[in-house]
């Protein structure tokens, strides 16, 4: 957002340049350690066109769960800037047991290698030349169903695994993700959900890109002040966000509303929309939040909700949005809830495992054949991912997400939510953004057991708080734990995997 406006012909420009070096760099996997910049859209374009399959490294995760990623993709260069080193560093992460043995490349010094008749001419030809001859002199040619790129799924649950998405899968739903937009002439898209996520990689880098819809970057979702500022200086009128990002930009008094007011369209999305941060953001901002859905395994896009559209013709209001629900689904896209087991089709408006069908299903994970047939099965000639999510659709077609099937404990024969136990606790403490998380741990006497993770000083005498507010008994926690931070990933959601592991250690 600092930097200096790109044209579009200065980004082809830019992307031509740095594909020709990268293109003479070994290996078919490159591993990128950019932010959301331009220089990461530069990164990422370039890497495409130069026949390479982008691997963005999610410098959140922790250093092993890094050099998994790695090792599993065969990354054997690295694209980064010494700048985003430098900041990593300050910031505690050690970069240099990636760079171990791999080649890298820096984005300053690819620059300053470049003479200004190699930069004159290659903009020449890109402002000359039609569209096809650039196409064959520029890109690699690669088929639609080649993998563009792999994602390494959050590890919310668990281990990442490498997402494979084809160019067919990202064309495909960058497409779709901007025809339900409605996008106009004027639109533009604050950017600042990193490019490790496939909803920072999709629908914030890529689709903006490849529509020509100017794109406004920054490289930390978290700073509301300056994302505030983006949008207004540059008059944003779409913005992406997850809730836990929504929830910090309400909180922030530097924040002032007048900044947003440019926006048209609010999206959150990659973890459920808490209801108390939609009514805070709308209080505040003026601004309806429009839910979406969508996993790493779906490119992500799955469904949105969309603004009501009034049809002047006959004055009939075409609902879009359905409060609760996570939308429709795309077109070209479907859902279909069956039975977990069985994988039976199950009535309308009855809770089952939720399956998504269309062209931004994965490939499937990289190098595990066995998980890819786990997760996709083929019904009716089309291609189904199971999410591994339950929800129930309506007569409407709108899709309701109750929970993870993994986030249910067994109690006693009985399944309770965990992202139930959850609410309960911030609504009978009347703290709606209390940082906390519920995670089920064997038991001897009742299989399973509920422990609650919380950000408090009080936590020893939250337990009977929760009794003596009315909790249901088979919701009330085994034990509470006080911790210092609930671990969350990268995306701002709530990493379930650590958290697991540090309510073993407290136990």
């Amino acid at each position: 957002m600092k930097g200096e406006p790109l044209s579009h012909h200065k980004l082809l420009t830019g992307c031509a340049i740095f594909a020709r070096r990268i293109k003479k760099t070994a290996g078919k996997n490159i591993g990128l350690l950019m932010p959301t910049t331009n220089g990461g859209a530069i990164a990422n374009m370039a890497s495409l066109m130069a026949g390479k399959t982008v691997v963005n490294i999610n410098f959140t995760a922790a250093p092993d769960a890094m050099l998994s990623a790695l090792e599993q993709a065969d990354v054997e260069t690295i694209v980064t800037a010494h700048q985003f080193v430098t900041k990593l560093k300050t910031r505690g992460i050690d970069v240099e047991p990636l760079f171990a043995g791999r080649n890298v490349l820096y984005m300053e010094d690819i620059k300053a290698n470049v003479s200004k008749a190699e930069g004159l001419r290659t903009l020449l030809m890109i402002k000359l030349l039609p569209t096809f001859m650039l196409q064959w002199l520029l890109c690699s040619r690669t088929d639609l169903e080649d993998t563009a790129a792999i994602l390494f799924s959050s590890g919310s649950e668990g281990a990442p695994k490498g997402v494979m998405l084809s160019h067919r899968n990202f064309m495909g739903n960058l497409r779709q993700s901007a025809d339900v937009m409605n996008v106009r002439d004027y639109d533009k898209i604050m950017a600042t959900l990193p490019l490790f996520h496939a909803f920072g990689l999709t629908v914030t880098c890529f689709m903006p890109l490849v529509e020509g819809i100017p794109v406004i970057c920054h490289p930390d979702p978290t700073d509301a002040p300056n994302i505030g500022k983006g949008v207004a200086r540059y008059r944003a009128t779409i913005m992406f966000a997850t809730s836990t990002f929504l929830r910090i930009y309400t909180r922030n008094n530097k924040l002032h509303p007048l900044m947003l007011e440019s926006l048209r369209v609010v999206v959150a999305g990659a973890e459920k929309l808490d209801p108390k941060v939609r009514e805070a953001f709308e209080k505040r901002f003026h601004k309806p939040i429009q839910e979406g859905y969508g996993c790493t395994e779906t490119t992500p896009v799955a469904s949105f909700n969309l603004p009501d559209h009034l049809v002047v013709e006959d004055w009939d209001v075409q609902v879009g949005t359905r409060v609760g629900t996570v939308g429709l689904a795309l077109p070209g896209s479907t859902f279909r809830i069956v039975d977990p087991d069985t994988l039976e089709d199950l009535p309308t408006g009855d809770d089952g495992l939720i399956l998504i069908g269309g062209t931004q299903i994965m490939k499937g994970y990289l190098n595990n054949p066995e998980k890819t047939a786990d997760a996709v099965v083929e019904m009716d000639g089309l291609r189904w991912y199971k999410t591994g999510d339950k929800g129930h659709l309506d007569k409407d077609g709108f899709l309701t997400i109750v929970d993870r099937y993994s986030r249910f404990a067994k109690l006693g024969g009985e399944m309770v939510s965990l992202t139930a136990v959850e609410g309960e606790v911030r609504r009978i403490l009347d703290k709606p953004e209390l940082p906390l998380v519920a995670v089920n741990l064997p038991d001897a006497k009742k299989g399973e057991k509920v422990i609650l993770l919380v950000e408090s000083e009080s936590a020893n005498d939250l337990r009977d708080q929760l009794i003596k507010g009315g909790m249901p008994g088979l919701m009330v926690p085994a034990a509470v734990h006080g911790v210092d931070t609930v671990p969350v990933l990268g995306s701002g959601k709530t990493n379930f995997s650590e958290s697991r592991k540090m309510a073993v250690a407290l136990s």
